[in-house]
């Protein structure tokens, strides 16, 4: 079935192909946790390429069984959690996976010794004191490279920023905020949570002169009890009454 050289029997079978590649991706991926590209180790990277290149592969060549192309991206997903799980369970193995921290900087001196064993230039390490806000070395105590890439500084005492702790202040404690409606929509999961009713909240929006739900877009409820809310941009004609 041809039409202006175009093969659509082809076409049909790659959009097959792709939807089972994305399907098989997104279970792998929730198989494997939620990491950022940023704090992937670098076996987590290889095995990452690797899946993605089996997908792309089972999509595009269509000389291959779409099967071959699942299983590899299975097995590929199936070893990486085996192996995660393992390294939680050995200090050993996790160090030789995901590697160990080491230090870059030392009371405000580079460590030649490590620069050297990660192929790292001074350069790369001032850009990334710089990024974290660090123009100056001598204002930092330790520079670490963790085992994802990213660079911890810890700088000196003196200039530390100043906290509560410091100064001897008195705060009130603080915890997450409880999202009790959104877009109009009570959150009953939410609202049960923190031990309030429906009553509860429709007499607090009353006393705040809210008559409905619809013109709120957003309503929290932090852990002190207090309420913030966040209109929509829906006009009062629009309104449902509470009930």
């Amino acid at each position: 079935m041809t039409l202006f050289n175009i093969k659509y029997l082809d076409l049909l079978d790659t959009f097959i192909r792709a939807l089972l590649s994305l399907i098989v991706l997104f279970f792998i991926t929730k198989l494997l946790g939620k990491k950022q590209v940023s704090q992937m180790s670098l076996f987590d990277y290889v095995i990452g390429i690797s899946i993605g290149n089996f997908a792309a592969e089972m999509t595009i060549n269509l000389d291959s069984q779409e099967m071959n192309g699942i299983l590899a991206v299975v097995i590929f997903g199936f070893v990486a959690y085996f192996i995660n799980f393992l390294s939680m369970k050995s200090i050993r193995l996790r160090r030789f996976v995901v590697g160990t921290p080491s230090i870059l900087i030392e009371k405000g001196k580079f460590n030649i010794y490590n620069l050297r064993k990660y192929r790292m230039e001074v350069n790369d390490v001032l850009e990334q004191c710089r990024i974290n806000g660090y123009f100056d070395i001598s204002q930092i105590e330790y520079a670490i490279l963790e085992a994802n890439g990213d660079l911890s500084i810890l700088p000196k005492s003196k200039y530390r920023p100043v906290n509560t702790s410091d100064m001897k202040l008195k705060v009130k404690e603080e915890g997450l905020c409880n999202n009790i409606i959104i877009d109009g929509n009570i959150m009953y999961e939410n609202l049960k949570s923190i031990g309030k009713s429906k009553d509860w909240l429709i007499q607090q929006l009353k006393v705040k002169g809210y008559d409905n739900l619809t013109n709120i877009l957003l309503l929290t409820i932090d852990i002190n009890n207090n309420i913030k809310i966040y209109e929509s941009s829906k006009t009062a004609n629009d309104r449902d009454t509470l009930e």
